[in-house]
C-alpha cells in the first residue's frame, strides 16, 4: 500500500480496534470476578439469613427428623436452592426446587464447587443443623455471557464509527499536503514562482521551503543560462565577423587566384561556423531556458519581422505570408517564437523546390503552418528529420539542427508539432504544423 494516508489510517484503526477489544476483554474478566464475589456474598448471606429461621422452625416441631419442603407462593425461576440437614444428614427442610443429589454431605463450613453448582455451607447449634445453599454454574455463565455481549455489541457500532472518524481525521490532516501537491501539479513549465508557505503544518512547511529554494536555484540557473547563451552568441559574432572580413579583404587584395580561392573557402567555412554556432546556441536555450513568460504577446509582428528578414535575403517571390486577421496572443517567449519561425522557414527554403514558393500562415488559434514544394518523403524518413544532425538528401550545407530545435522547443513548451508529406490535398510537398497556444495541442 503506497498511500501514506491509507497506511496511517489503517495502522491507527487497527491499534484502536485492538485496544478496544483488549479493554472490553479485560473489563469483562474484571466484572466476572466482581460478579463471582457478589454471588458468593449472596450465597453466604442467604444461608446466614435462612439458617436462624429454619432452626427456630425445626426446634418448635413436635416430632424430630421430619422433612418439610417449602411450597412456592407463585411460579418463578429459583436460582438459589437450599437444603437443611441434621447431624445424621437427614433432610429437615428444602426449597421447592432443590434436588438433594446436588448437595454433597456437609464436611465443614465454607464454599464448595461441583461440576454443576457453587455451594455454601453453614451450621448452627454446634453443628447439629447444617444448611447448604447452591447456585447453578450455568446461571453465572449465562450472566457472564450477557455481560460480555453487553460490552461487545456496542463495539460493533463504536469501532466502525471510530475507524470512520480516524479516516476522516487523517484525510483532513493531509489536506495541506494535497493542496501543496495540487499547487505543484497545476504549474506549467514556465512557472518557477515560490509556493505559499502559510497555513502549513510544521511537518510540511520544511518541504515547501526546500521546494522554494530549489525553484529559486532553478530560476537563477535558467536566467544565467539564458544570459550566457545571449552573450556567447554576441561575443562569437564579433571575432567570426572579423575573420570573415579579413578573408574577404584577402580575396580582394590578392592577385594570386589560388589564394583568392582559399580565401573564399575560408569565408564559406566561417559562415558555416557562424550558422552552426547560432544553431547550437538556439538548441542550448531550447533545452535549458525558460520558454514561456508570465505575460502574453501578439505573435503576428514577430512572424512578420522574420518573414521580412528572409524576403530581403531570399527574394520576395519565394515567400507568401498569410497572417491572422486579429491579434494572436500567447505567453510563448517572443525570442523563442522567432527561433521557431526562422528554423521552419529556413528549412523550407533550403529543402524545398528552388523555383517554388514557401507558404507561411498563422491562424487566430495560434497554429503556424509552413509548406514547401518538393518530392514526397516517407513517414519513417520524416521521423528521422527531427533528430540531431540529421540532414535530408538535399541538405547542402545545412546544420541538421533546425527541426531538432523546433521539436525540442515544442516538447518543452507544450506545443503540438507535426511534419506531413505530401501536403494535404496534394501529391508532393512537406507541411510543418506547430500549435503554439500552450493548451492541450490538437493539430488540425
Amino acid at each position: 500500500m503506497r498511500s501514506l494516508q491509507a497506511r496511517l489510517a489503517l495502522v491507527i484503526g487497527l491499534c484502536v480496534t485492538v485496544l478496544w477489544a483488549g479493554a472490553a476483554t479485560v473489563t469483562a474478566n474484571l466484572l466476572r470476578d466482581e460478579m463471582d464475589e457478589v454471588f458468593d456474598s449472596a450465597l453466604q448471606e442467604t444461608a446466614q439469613r435462612l439458617l436462624p429461621l429454619a432452626v427456630r422452625d425445626i426446634v418448635s416441631r413436635d416430632e424430630e427428623g421430619i422433612e418439610q419442603q417449602i411450597a412456592p407462593l407463585r411460579e418463578h425461576d429459583e436460582f438459589f436452592t437450599y437444603v437443611i440437614r441434621d447431624a445424621q444428614g437427614r433432610l429437615l427442610l428444602t426449597s421447592h426446587a432443590a434436588d438433594p443429589a446436588t448437595f454433597p454431605a456437609f464436611d465443614g463450613m465454607g464454599f464448595r464447587q461441583t461440576a454443576t453448582h457453587r455451594l455454601y455451607y453453614d451450621a448452627a447449634l454446634q453443628g447439629t443443623i447444617t444448611i447448604a445453599v447452591a447456585e447453578p454454574l450455568d446461571h453465572r455463565s449465562k450472566i457472564a455471557r450477557e455481560m460480555q455481549l453487553g460490552l461487545g455489541l456496542p463495539l460493533l457500532v463504536v469501532i466502525p464509527l471510530s475507524l470512520l472518524a480516524i479516516f476522516v481525521a487523517v484525510r483532513l490532516s493531509f489536506a495541506p499536503l494535497r493542496r501543496l501537491r495540487d499547487a505543484l501539479a497545476s504549474r506549467g513549465p514556465r512557472d518557477l514562482s515560490a509556493l505559499p508557505e502559510t497555513n502549513l503544518p510544521s511537518e510540511v512547511a520544511p518541504i515547501a521551503s526546500a521546494i522554494n529554494q530549489l525553484l529559486a536555484r532553478l530560476s537563477a540557473a535558467f536566467d544565467a543560462e539564458r544570459s550566457f547563451a545571449a552573450n556567447a552568441a554576441h561575443e562569437l559574432r564579433t571575432p567570426v565577423a572579423g575573420a570573415i572580413a579579413q578573408a574577404q579583404r584577402l580575396q580582394q587584395e590578392t592577385k594570386d587566384p589560388e589564394a583568392a580561392r582559399r580565401g573564399a573557402d575560408i569565408e564559406a567555412a566561417l559562415k558555416r561556423l557562424t550558422r552552426l554556432s547560432e544553431k547550437m546556441m538556439q538548441l542550448a536555450r531550447a533545452e535549458g531556458g525558460r520558454l514561456r513568460t508570465s505575460t502574453e504577446n501578439d505573435l503576428r509582428p514577430i512572424l512578420g519581422l522574420v518573414v521580412d528578414d528572409f524576403i530581403r535575403s531570399a527574394g520576395a517571390g519565394r515567400l507568401t505570408l498569410e497572417n491572422a486577421p486579429r491579434p494572436v496572443l500567447s505567453d510563448l517567449d517572443p525570442d523563442i517564437f522567432g527561433i521557431l519561425c526562422r528554423n521552419l522557414i529556413e528549412n523550407a527554403l533550403k529543402h524545398g523546390a528552388p523555383e517554388q514558393s514557401v507558404g507561411i500562415s498563422l491562424t487566430a488559434q495560434g497554429v503556424l503552418r509552413v509548406t514547401n514544394e518538393g518530392p514526397a518523403i516517407a513517414a519513417e524518413t520524416l521521423e528521422c528529420l527531427t533528430s540531431r544532425f540529421e540532414r535530408g538528401s538535399g541538405a547542402g550545407d545545412g546544420s541538421g539542427l533546425g527541426l531538432t530545435i523546433v521539436r525540442t522547443i515544442a516538447e518543452r513548451a507544450n506545443c503540438g508539432f507535426r511534419l506531413t508529406s505530401p501536403i494535404k490535398g496534394q501529391m508532393t510537398g512537406i507541411e510543418a504544423v506547430l500549435d503554439v497556444s500552450g493548451t492541450t495541442p490538437t493539430l488540425p
